[in-house]
């Protein structure tokens, strides 16, 4: 059916519904007589009349008492519709995919995320733990996580955590065994534990950092995982030394459970950002989502 006549049928029910053209024209925003001609266009289409008019009144004949108790109801449907539709934007609701680190979405996500989520609980987010570097767009995730230099020039990065360092700590009981490195190459003769990363299907390499210069150092050891997790449980246990996110460790480092060397090694860079494709067309949902993560000095 074409738009125009969904119009005449709106206008029709308009008029049966205020039992005036004067009424309906004014509800609808048109002259009267413009109203009266859509009518008399709509029963010339159809070649039936559908109201029956006089000086003081407006009713609908056999023909349209038919019409509009199929009509009527219809048109009360989409109506209702539409206003859910519309206050979705008072009250966002959605799922939006994300994919981070687990210390990402330990330190950052949740509990910056904690409050909106009570605030709209038609809100969900799934979140992903990846190591790799996931092609969002590709694995259809709204959103990903990953450290400033990480994120490709094509992608919008909004900034949601302040700057990072990584830490090397081993447990008192390690170091009982094996003397403090003094420099990154000393970490060779040390038992490590290993972060396995899906890309490539590769051991992670220990990036290392002091004035202008910069080193990678393959370590090996027993132990490897793919979770920075279970890094600091075996380095608390005194099963080798970790190469951890300093925050996950700082409160370990104060109770004296783990010991931290070359710090010296170990500069900041560029913290946690939330990235996503400059093409998305932002829910509600996810602007909720987006400012709350938003990192406020």
């Amino acid at each position: 059916m074409q738009r125009g006549s969904l119009d005449d049928l709106r206008a029709l029910v308009a008029v049966e519904r205020e039992r005036s053209f004067t009424k309906a024209a004014a509800k609808l925003g048109v002259s009267q007589s413009a109203l009266s001609q859509t009518i008399r266009q709509l029963e010339t289409r159809l070649g039936v009349r559908l109201l029956t008019r006089t000086t003081r009144s407006v009713s609908p004949t056999e023909a349209g008492e038919r019409l509009l108790r199929v009509v009527g109801p219809r048109f009360e449907e989409i109506d209702a519709e539409l206003s859910a539709v519309a206050e979705l934007r008072e009250k966002p609701a959605g799922t939006i995919r994300i994919t981070a680190t687990e210390y990402a979405i330990d330190s950052i996500l949740i509990p910056k995320l904690a409050k909106p989520l009570r605030e709209y609980p038609h809100i969900k987010v799934e979140m992903i733990i990846d190591y790799g570097l996931t092609n969002i767009v590709a694995d259809r995730y709204d959103a990903g996580v990953r450290s400033g230099e990480q994120v490709a020039k094509d992608m919008i990065a909004v900034r949601i955590g302040p700057d990072l360092r990584m830490a090397v700590v081993g447990s008192p009981s390690y170091f009982k065994a094996y003397p403090e490195p003094k420099k990154p190459q000393d970490l060779i003769g040390h038992s490590c534990i290993n972060l396995r990363l899906p890309t490539h299907d590769s051991l992670y390499a220990w990036e290392f950092e002091r004035g202008s210069r910069e080193l990678k150092v393959r370590v090996d050891g027993q132990l490897t995982f793919n979770a920075t997790a279970q890094l600091l449980n075996a380095a608390l246990v005194g099963l080798g030394l970790a190469y951890i996110p300093e925050g996950m460790v700082q409160a370990y480092i104060a109770k004296g459970r783990l010991v931290r060397v070359l710090a010296d090694w170990c500069p900041p860079y560029s913290g946690y950002h939330l990235f996503y494709p400059s093409r998305r067309q932002s829910s509600a949902a996810f602007s909720v989502v987006v400012d709350a993560l938003r990192y406020r000095v």
